[in-house]
């Protein structure tokens, strides 16, 4: 039984591939490659001759038992066209297959570029959601920005050039156009960018200039809700209940905005009540 290797390859600088990559390269029995010219120059610039399948979204399931066979008979390595595997690229049917079947899954780690972008952003970095390639259309796009407009960890998102405009748009609108990022371009390669400012001077600085390249996008996320106190918790209840809203129902909406718990809420609002009773 083999080894299944999910092998990162450089983004752009080919000095970036690690010392083990390359063993793990030289020494396995087959390259699955997202894109088999990109890997095949990979190869040749490392003089390493192997024999190479295509492994890529549209042909990914077709290419399953192929691949299964290979692993029981020797080791194969995983690439995708840069990067490290399964982020947003192909393979994870694969690794739930070959763990399925006992075969050994071993992760050769190196360039990223969610991490290389996340580390030069200036954003913080201990909490962080990956969101992938954004949605083509606008609608499904708009909806997941909204979805995560109130997560509080830094945002990482690739995307296309021709639909950069209109992502730093969306961003501006949902996200609010004061949210800081830093829109990276071509990293580790000979025109590489990092521009960092607001979403709504990003949106403008990108509406004067023609996008090129590929785009990694990090974005400041939510800033934590305002503390509710007494006062504040009891105006709200105040302003439900005057509308009829049952005072269960004001406890439980005002608890899921404030942050307390239902049970403190409406204690309060059973004060209120008491309250009224002896007026």
């Amino acid at each position: 039984m083999g080894t299944l290797y999910l092998v990162a390859t450089p983004i752009g600088n080919l000095e970036d591939i690690t010392l083990r990559a390359l063993r793990v390269l030289r020494e396995c029995d087959l390259v699955a490659a997202e894109d088999t010219r990109t890997t095949g120059q990979l190869l040749a610039h490392f003089g390493i001759e192997k024999p190479l399948l295509s492994y890529f979204e549209h042909n990914k399931l077709q290419r399953l038992d192929q691949l299964l066979e290979a692993l029981r008979h020797g080791d194969v390595a995983l690439v995708c066209k840069a990067g490290s595997p399964l982020l947003s690229d192909p393979g994870y049917e694969l690794v739930r297959a070959a763990l399925a079947q006992g075969i050994s899954v071993v992760s050769i780690p190196g360039p990223s570029a969610i991490i290389a972008a996340l580390s030069v952003s200036g954003l913080p970095s201990d909490r962080f959601l990956f969101l992938g390639f954004l949605p083509r259309r606008a609608a499904p796009r708009r909806a997941l920005l909204t979805q995560v407009s109130n997560v509080q960890a830094t945002l990482v998102c690739f995307e296309a050039p021709h639909r950069l405009r209109e992502t730093l748009a969306d961003m501006e609108a949902i996200l609010g156009g004061a949210r800081v990022c830093a829109v990276c371009r071509e990293l580790t390669k000979m025109h590489e960018e990092v521009w960092r400012g607001s979403l709504a001077e990003a949106r403008a600085e990108w509406e004067s200039r023609q996008p090129r390249g590929e785009f990694t996008l990090v974005v400041s996320g939510a800033p934590p809700p305002t503390a509710w106190d007494e006062t504040r918790v009891r105006q709200a209840l105040e302003t439900l209940l005057a509308h009829g809203v049952s005072r269960s129902a004001a406890a439980r909406q005002v608890a899921h905005e404030s942050g307390w718990s239902r049970s403190a809420v409406y204690a309060l609002a059973l004060q209120k009540k008491a309250h009224k009773t002896c007026a």
